[in-house]
């Protein structure tokens, strides 16, 4: 019996609707009037608004596309299991065997230095500041300034446990040290920690910091790492702030497009309390374009006729008219003896059409041939899968 017992695991989830119970709870009238630990509100300020006036006129263009035009697009289910092990606190976690050394405490003590480096705590928080292209081609440090409960890149770098979770944030000289760390990174990305609860906002320089931002994408990955080490070492709320900035500034200001996807996929939901989540996706919602592209919205409700909407932004073309058929079915046999494709086929040919694929030949001289055979078998995958 005990043997069963030590070997029992928590069931993994093994779909992105199962990882994700960002919208499991949600009540669309009571969400208003609930309070958030956030301190976030869905509005944007009159200055967000006119920084945004410019990307109006992109904005409407965007608009006009329709879902047919844009590449059919998915969650990540691999970005989806990792968040939520890391929310729910590594539920198959195995303690190690090995005796808890403290060494990330130890680290932030000042009394043992980061390896293979060699660098103390004290001299990153008095040296490195400013120091940016340290900052951006060193690629050791990272784990050490912010831990987690999982291995990173550098196997020199100690797991968090536990109890050493519990020693740290009650060390205040070690959490001293940490916000100034987090302070350093934020410098280096172009923002400002403004106080104790963790708001941020653009540094003075954040204009050069933003642009070098924009094409860094390794540095995405740290940011979901420094994330994960903030709720780790007691400071949950300070998440929901930054995460806010990067999507006024990759939706709203287009300071950051590239960040788009790493924001949405990854950065919101480092955050543990679904309603925050919510909130933060509700705001970028709003402002996402295209508007049927969104896939982080809440999952598509079931009516009396079966489940409606394409994906998570609940939007589907509508189905073809009997006029529109009888166009189809009049071209088809004169379109079919130039191609035939099946309706797998058919669908990928429609993406490749719609989402000018680089390193791909033009494809517009096949289109017209295209356009209605896959008019027809799209109608009629549509009314299988929705019926």
């Amino acid at each position: 019996m005990g043997n069963l017992v030590g070997s029992w695991r928590v069931k993994e989830p093994s779909t992105v609707e199962e990882c994700d119970s960002t919208w499991g709870s949600d009540s669309e009238s009571d969400e208003a009037m609930a309070e958030d630990d956030s301190g976030m509100s869905d509005s944007v300020s009159p200055a967000e608004s006119e920084r945004a006036a410019g990307h109006s006129g992109d904005a409407a263009l965007q608009l006009t596309d329709s879902p047919e035009s844009a590449p059919k697009m998915k969650r990540s289910f691999y970005a989806a299991r990792d968040l939520y092990k890391y929310r729910h606190s590594y539920p198959n976690y195995r303690k190690s065997r090995q005796p808890n050394e403290y060494r990330n405490l130890r680290f932030y003590m000042n009394k043992i230095p980061l390896v293979p480096d060699g660098i103390y705590i004290e001299e990153i928080l008095s040296k490195w500041r400013g120091d940016y292209d340290k900052l951006e081609h060193n690629h050791t440090y990272i784990q050490w300034l912010f831990p987690l409960r999982e291995q990173g890149l550098n196997f020199y770098a100690h797991e968090l446990t536990q109890d050493e979770i519990k020693e740290f944030q009650s060390t205040r000289e070690a959490k001293r040290r940490f916000l100034a760390a987090y302070s350093v990174m934020l410098d280096f990305y172009g923002i400002k920690l403004l106080d104790k609860s963790g708001n941020v906002a653009r540094a003075p320089n954040w204009q050069e910091r933003f642009q070098h931002l924009n094409e860094s994408h390794h540095n995405y990955l740290r940011i979901t790492r420094i994330l994960k080490s903030l709720g780790e070492l007691g400071y949950e709320a300070f998440k929901a702030p930054l995460v806010r900035l990067f999507l006024e500034e990759s939706l709203c200001n287009g300071t950051l497009p590239n960040m788009q996807h790493s924001v949405l996929e990854y950065f919101v939901y480092t955050i543990r309390l679904p309603a925050t989540r919510r909130r933060l996706l509700r705001f970028a919602r709003q402002h996402y374009r295209p508007a049927h592209a969104f896939l982080w919205g809440p999952p598509p409700k079931k009516g009396a006729g079966g489940s409606i909407g394409a994906g998570s932004s609940g939007i589907r073309a509508p189905a073809p008219t009997p006029e529109q058929h009888r166009r189809v079915e009049e071209n088809t046999a004169s379109a079919s003896s130039r191609i035939n494709v099946s309706s797998h086929d058919a669908i990928l040919c429609q993406d490749l059409v719609g989402g000018g694929i680089k390193g791909l030949p033009d494809l517009s001289s096949y289109e017209a041939g295209l356009q209605e055979p896959l008019m027809l078998i799209s109608g009629r995958r549509e009314r299988s899968e929705f019926s």
